[in-house]
């Protein structure tokens, strides 16, 4: 038996840790009654987060470790638009195996006169530095690309076999250049190297490139300059890389190396997992309504030990230390058993869809995720259940004596409030300091808060309203009634918890309906229907002409553009830049920028004034204003890019704002055409149609501009949308998954909250019988309650949902606001149909149970 004070007399009030961890264990000899929700709804949150981060740190390592097969080589020097100088090459060169690859857009041309947009990979004789593609039938690459009677080999992708009705051994056309289809490209181990991609990748020599025409000066061309190192390490790798830069401090290169193969995909990748930490939190929170439902429970079965803890000399603060403790050990159980499976999602992912993925996956124990989930489940456990918990200080002696059954009133004293709220805070803090973009986890937060105070006021607002409602007429639906409103009722754990998960998975469905909208509705806002690209700046009338016969009904617009690349603001290196992560996207490689001599069409001016036509003095930029306040940038400031290997420091002239939903054409940095007067350029052309044009026309003509202007790239809006729509929708079936662990995590909490008022359901429905109610209207009343509340649960749970994503599609993501109805009804639809299901099965042994026994204990 375990003695009240110490052996020095010690009172109760010095109570002592390892004494009440012996006295919590000793209670779980009987098992853990009651505490299944706790537990499970604490593990769902933590393998959620856990998971997440677990397969996040899993993809980053197998991009490490299989990072040189990728790059295809140790390290990459990029270029836009131009090949390298002969010193730089053979500087290079020097340094290690040297291989050119040349990347850019064309169409291929069938002899039957079928077009289609490729993704050219010219390669030279010493690629692959690395592993190298998959081809079928299995030929040596340089058999697959090489001139046989002045007809090119390629190696091309399936999907430009279906495309063009082809088979190994078909001939086309790329250019001006004539091509032997010899293999299908099955596997390309450095295609995540290449970026993004809209049409079908295909391989080739680089002297099939020359003969095709295609590499004018202007063109938009990328050339990747590999090195292999054989076994250098990362320190040999950085030297070098520095050594390049003072030796060539103008070159304009964009470097990556093996462990840094895509900035852009590393911190995107970092963004979602973010992203889908915050969706996994939720379920947290959701499971933090059955972590509060389950500790009041606890309390309840524990007024008899309580009040005998109390009579033997146990201050009230004792008892709430030893009931902490008892909570936080099953926390940790609960969060130990979460972190485990989350530990083990990146095996079975790359065991069950790992060769499906485009990039390699390292399954491994990553400490860090599991840390993160074990805190978040402890901390979100202690907000819960302080309060709760606080009810076990003011349990009188007297209860010893009285029924089990008497109600807790009021709050829990103010220290345990405090409790809840340090623990609270301390949650909040933490995910802040693991947060990359506090702005997004704050509006997150801001927006889960909001949506928790709207539900909770919800179910008050219902029970305040069901109890002053005039008494049925039916006596099963008065039943109903007066279930929702009495203490310990269900309406507010369901309205809380099974409102939360709807609202989560209608918020995140609706706002990916209105990004599909968006991407699947151009037309609408009057779009183009085509996006022509290398344009000839000297035949850019002529190319105009052409399109303006061909329809007659469209409107065609040239605007000149090149490739540049920031490398320097207000003279600070890009590389020391701390952009806000909206804007840093513009510091990343190259991108295109134009020059004008009148504000470009969809844009307008917000700072500042645009240069007269006739401008010929220093160089002057204008940059979009969101950009420019990412990056720092005001009228007065400079920017140095990089174009064609030349550096131009321009002052900021305006800033403008732009309409990038057009889709036409436009870009962050707009020069006046005295900046790069005598540069070689191309000319960049839209085709819009009004009111779209069917497929057949489209296809029509795409097929005609091939043939004119074989060295013109065609893409089509609709093509590219659907390229973007595709990442879309693998995207949002990732964040449902993710969502979908709160919504499950309701359903527990609904489960615990129906257990936790099984015992005083079976008193009213044993009181009840014996004063002559029968199966059927005890039935009826339940389906009466359960109903009721799974609709109010439906009805609030979908209105918080089409608030959030209001909110995030005008307020973050500038969308219009799409409300799809079939998204809400199937929200809608389950909640009400789980909270019945549930509910009825919860009390279907209530009705089966006998008076008599019941009645011997009234």
């Amino acid at each position: 038996m375990v003695s009240l004070t110490s052996a020095g007399g010690r009172p109760w009030a010095e109570f002592a840790w390892p004494l009440a961890v012996r006295l919590a264990l000793r209670d779980f000899r009987g098992g853990f009654r009651g505490f299944f929700i706790f537990l499970a709804s604490i593990a769902l949150g933590v393998a959620a987060i856990t998971g997440v981060g677990s397969v996040s740190l899993s993809l980053k390592d197998g991009l490490a470790r299989q990072g040189r097969e990728i790059l295809g080589g140790d390290i990459a020097f990029d270029l836009p638009q131009r090949a390298l100088p002969d010193a730089e090459r053979f500087y290079l060169a020097g340094k290690g195996k040297l291989a050119v690859v040349a990347l850019m857009r064309a169409m291929a041309r069938g002899d039957d006169g079928e077009s289609a947009l490729v993704e050219i990979k010219a390669v030279d004789g010493a690629y692959p530095l690395t592993e190298g593609p998959s081809l079928d039938p299995p030929l040596a690459l340089a058999d697959a690309l090489a001139v046989r009677e002045g007809v090119y080999g390629m190696a091309a992708d399936a999907a430009l076999l279906a495309r063009l009705q082809l088979a190994p051994g078909s001939r086309l056309s790329i250019g001006s250049a004539r091509f032997e289809l010899r293999a299908v490209l099955r596997f390309e181990p450095d295609r995540l190297a290449s970026g993004i991609r809209f049409g079908s990748p295909v391989l080739i020599s680089q002297e099939a490139l020359k003969a095709s025409g295609l590499i004018q000066p202007g063109a938009l061309v990328k050339w990747q300059y590999r090195i292999a190192l054989g076994n250098a390490s990362e320190s040999q790798i950085a030297a070098l890389i520095e050594e390049a830069k003072e030796r060539f401090p103008d070159a304009g290169w964009d470097i990556r190396t093996r462990t840094s193969i895509s900035p852009q995909f590393s911190r995107n990748l970092d963004r979602f997992t973010e992203f889908l930490t915050l969706v996994g939190l939720t379920s947290l929170i959701v499971g933090g309504v059955g972590v509060a439902n389950a500790v009041r429970g606890f309390v309840e079965r524990k007024r008899q030990t309580i009040a005998t803890l109390k009579a033997l000399g146990a201050a009230g603060g004792t008892v709430f230390v030893l009931m902490l403790t008892q909570t936080m050990l099953v926390a940790a159980a609960g969060a130990a058993l979460g972190a485990a499976l989350g530990a083990a999602l990146p095996y079975f992912a790359a065991s069950a869809i790992g060769p499906l993925l485009p990039f390699p996956v390292a399954p491994a124990l990553h400490l860090p995720a599991i840390l993160k989930g074990l805190l978040y489940g402890l901390l979100t456990a202690l907000a819960f259940s302080a309060a709760p918990l606080g009810h076990a200080h003011d349990i009188p002696v007297q209860a010893l004596f009285r029924a089990g059954t008497e109600p807790r009133r009021g709050l829990p004293r103010p220290r345990y409030l405090a409790v809840a709220a340090v623990a609270a805070l301390g949650l909040v803090a933490a995910v802040l300091g693991f947060a990359a973009d506090r702005r997004l986890v704050l509006i997150y937060l801001g927006a889960t808060l909001g949506a928790f105070a709207l539900l909770r006021g919800a179910s008050l607002l219902i029970a305040s309203g069901a109890k002053r409602l005039p008494h049925a007429r039916s006596v099963a639906l008065r039943l109903a009634i007066g279930n929702i409103h009495r203490p310990g009722a269900l309406m507010p754990s369901a309205v809380l918890s099974l409102g939360l998960g709807l609202s989560l998975l209608v918020a995140l469905g609706l706002s990916g309906a209105s990004i599909k909208a968006e991407l699947q509705q151009p037309h609408a806002r009057k779009a183009p229907s085509f996006f022509f690209l290398d344009v000839p700046a000297a035949g850019a009338s002529d190319f105009a002409k052409f399109l303006k016969d061909l329809a007659p009904d469209g409107e065609t617009e040239l605007v000149p553009m090149m490739r540049g690349r920031i490398v320097r603001l207000n003279g600070v290196p890009a590389s020391q830049i701390h952009p806000k992560q909206s804007a840093a996207w513009a510091l990343e490689g190259d991108r295109g920028i134009t020059f004008s001599k009148e504000v470009p069409a969809g844009s307008s001016i917000v700072s500042g004034s645009w240069w007269p036509e006739d401008y010929a003095g220093p160089p002057l930029v204008s940059v979009e204003d969101g950009i420019a306040g990412g990056l720092g940038l005001a009228v007065g400031s400079e920017v140095t890019v990089n174009v064609l290997g030349r550096e131009i420091t321009a002052r900021v002239a305006s800033t403008r704002r732009v309409n990038w939903r057009s889709y036409g054409i436009n870009f962050v940095l707009v020069f006046p055409p005295s900046s790069f007067a005598g540069a070689p350029y191309h000319e960049i052309a839209t085709l819009t149609i009004p009111g779209g044009a069917a497929p057949e026309r489209e296809a029509a003509i795409q097929r005609a501009a091939a043939r004119a202007f074989p060295a013109v790239t065609a893409i089509r809006v609709k093509d590219a949308l659907d390229a973007v729509s595709a990442v879309a929708d693998q995207l949002a079936f990732a964040v449902r998954i993710a969502s979908g662990a709160a919504f499950l995590a309701s359903i527990l909490v609904i489960g615990g909250a129906l257990a936790a008022g099984q015992e005083a359901r079976i008193y009213d429905a044993v009181v009840l019988k014996a004063l002559g109610a029968t199966r059927a209207r005890l039935a009826a009343a339940y389906l009466y309650e359960f109903s009721i509340i799974g609709m109010c649960a439906a009805l609030f749970g979908v209105a918080a949902g089409t608030a959030a994503a209001f909110g995030i599609a005008r307020g973050v993501m500038d969308l219009d606001f799409v409300f799809t109805w079939e998204e809400a009804l199937a929200g809608a639809a389950a909640a009400l149909c789980i909270t019945v299901l549930l509910g009825l099965s919860g009390t279907w042994r209530v009705l089966g149970r006998k008076a008599a026994p019941y009645l011997r204990e009234l």
